[in-house]
């Protein structure tokens, strides 16, 4: 079990919070343990969250460039050749928003892709990628064309439009393996022997394991653009998307 709160994975919304430097790794660039904290550590094709630290005591500020898991903690990383804050220090750290809620809405937008491709095709997803409003996914199509692609895009705009709750559930191994094409991607890329699964909900249209960041509700996401296609291989199909503005 970590040892620090990991905000990310119960409250997408966090964007700050107060908390303690617990542990500091001297590396090049320098890299900290917070017992509390709001960062994403990046995977599934999610980048990790920048974002910055304070130190109320001094007003000193640092910018938080990236994030990972280290043993099953989040450690946040400096930018180089910038001394870090000490073990015990009062701090105050948060995500760049602007960036975390765009991922949230890539992440989730890719989901309402991968659902609806595999609810009206039944096909499984080999790969995938995002940056913040942009994103790609690969299928198992045999054939692609822009006729199918535009009914792609009308589909998964109709999901959005659909303003349909989500939810993010921790389930035990074994009832989490019980559930039907849980897993979408050709290969099971879930490490051995976890006790629990984490599960992202699009209500009425997907459930996939996942551990990134998501919206609360597919309306959130906005537009949704397919931007181009192209051929991976034989029977490997990847679609590229990008987000417009989503409405206030």
């Amino acid at each position: 079990m970590a040892r620090g709160l990991q905000l990310c994975y119960v409250d997408a919304y966090a964007q700050r919070v107060s908390a303690r430097v617990v542990a500091v790794r001297e590396d090049e660039p320098a890299t900290f343990e917070l017992d509390r904290t709001t960062f994403y550590p990046g995977g599934g094709g999610q980048p990790a969250d920048r974002g910055t630290l304070r130190r109320p005591s001094d007003g000193a500020v640092w910018a938080i460039t990236s994030a990972r898991k280290v043993d099953g903690e989040i450690v946040h990383e400096l930018e180089a050749r910038v001394a870090p804050p000490a073990i015990g220090d009062d701090v105050e750290v948060e995500v760049d928003w602007h960036r975390r809620h765009l991922l949230m809405r890539t992440h989730t937008a890719l989901h309402i892709l991968c659902g609806v491709v595999w609810r009206d095709w039944g096909a499984q997803v080999t790969g995938g990628n995002m940056e913040p409003g942009s994103g790609r996914m690969d299928f198992e199509f045999e054939r692609m064309s822009g006729e199918l692609v535009e009914d792609i895009e009308r589909r998964i705009n109709a999901e959005v439009e659909a303003a349909r709750e989500i939810r993010v559930a921790d389930l035990p191994r074994e009832e989490a393996f019980a559930i039907p094409d849980l897993i979408r991607t050709k290969v099971n890329l879930l490490p051995a022997g976890i006790p629990e699964v984490r599960t992202i909900e699009i209500v009425g249209l997907d459930l996939q394991a996942d551990g990134g960041t998501h919206v609360a509700n597919t309306r959130e996401v906005g537009p949704i653009r397919v931007t181009g296609y192209e051929s991976k291989g034989r029977i490997n199909k990847r679609i590229r998307i990008e987000l417009g503005e989503a409405s206030t």
